[in-house]
């Protein structure tokens, strides 16, 4: 591992901060990176009406984290776009700044989508920037562009984090379908939904930012998805009568579950609630959904954690391996998706052995163990 990365990594702050200037969008911008690995680093780019400076600066050092743990020699970064107001035209602040990120694209920062954004949005802002993954000296060749790529990738986050969850009920010793609530229905939680669904569990719940729906005989999954739209929010009026509606923000913490997957924002979980957690096994497939304090106490707890620099690394994953050149040449789509899968589900697989053999030694850290043996500070 380059000296940089490990300086980096051990510092307090970022490697660098910038602001961004977004002519004429009534908007604020940032672009953070932590870290920086043989030229290059990369990490989503958010956009919400609170996200700030600080705020990626935390995502970007938990972007350097997923990396590490994967093994892909890239540092983390993260962009937020802060709008002031309703964003009035979308595409004009999208190719306003590829525009303006356009150096950073180019110089070996990569910045995808993340809460807030789209794939759309994405490719938008690559037009604006003439920048395309595929032809970057050293990545992998693809037989189709980097859009039309993405396409037969999209449910790869949730699929990552369905297969740590997969892993810890196997574990568990579970042979029973097992009961899940989900809180979020983005493009994580709908992905997840479909591996676990496909595997026999039983969506109990799922929330969104109205509330929560719930049938403990099994949410019908692909009817869900139907009443849901691209930014998660799920149509009451489309669910079957058997649907229980609940208004409040945490009231999937009273539904009775096996598992509990986090795929919305962070501190879903923090130490107010711990008590209130009813599943054995929680899955953190959002970015920082519990705080560290409260990780800790549902260890303690004997409850599993599975925390998301481990299992919230899929698109992260796919991106880095064709940025990097580690996915092989010559293959065409399918077989493309399918060596990413492949390799995405070893990798976090072998994480969350390490993490439940490491908790089971006492560790109250295990992350920051597996990530201080790649000479990283946690």
């Amino acid at each position: 591992m380059s000296l940089l990365h490990a300086d980096a990594t051990h510092a307090s702050s970022p490697l660098f901060s910038t602001t961004l200037s977004l002519p004429d969008c009534d908007a604020t911008g940032w672009v953070v990176v932590d870290s920086m690995v043989d030229g290059l680093a990369m990490g989503g780019t958010r956009m919400t009406r609170t996200v700030d400076a600080v705020e990626l600066a935390a995502l970007a050092r938990a972007m350097t984290h997923k990396l590490a743990l994967v093994d892909l020699p890239i540092g983390g970064a993260k962009a937020g776009i802060r709008p002031n107001g309703p964003v009035r035209d979308r595409e004009h602040l999208m190719r306003t700044f590829g525009r303006v990120t356009r150096p950073l694209l180019h110089g070996g920062v990569y910045l995808g989508c993340d809460q807030g954004t789209t794939h759309p949005d994405r490719d938008m802002f690559f037009a604006a920037a003439g920048y395309d993954i595929a032809t970057r000296p050293g990545a992998t060749r693809l037989d189709v562009d980097w859009a039309e790529f993405w396409r037969s990738m999209v449910d790869i986050t949730g699929f990552g984090v369905a297969t740590a969850a997969l892993g810890a009920i196997r574990a568990s010793g579970a042979r029973t379908p097992q009961r899940v609530v989900l809180q979020g229905f983005g493009t994580v939680g709908r992905g997840v939904a479909q591996h676990l669904a496909a595997h026999g569990h039983q969506i109990v719940a799922v929330a969104d930012v109205l509330g929560t729906v719930e049938d403990p005989a099994g949410l019908p999954v692909d009817k869900l998805i139907e009443c849901t739209s691209t930014d998660g929010t799920i149509d009451r009026s489309g669910l079957p009568t058997s649907v229980r509606v609940h208004d409040g923000d945490r009231a999937w913490l009273k539904v009775d579950s096996d598992v509990l997957v986090l795929a919305a924002g962070a501190d879903a979980i923090d130490e107010s609630v711990v008590s209130s957690v009813r599943a054995k096994i929680v899955v953190e497939g959002g970015n920082m959904s519990c705080t560290k304090p409260a990780r800790r106490m549902l260890g303690e707890a004997g409850l599993t954690v599975l925390p998301d620099v481990v299992v919230n690394v899929g698109g992260a994953a796919v991106t880095g391996c064709i940025i990097a050149g580690v996915a092989p040449n010559g293959l065409n789509v399918p077989q493309m998706s399918a060596w990413l899968r492949d390799w995405i589900a070893g990798k976090i697989n072998k994480n969350c052995e390490l993490i439940a053999e490491l908790s089971a030694s006492g560790s109250a850290e295990p992350v920051a163990e597996l990530l201080a043996q790649r000479n990283i500070a946690w």
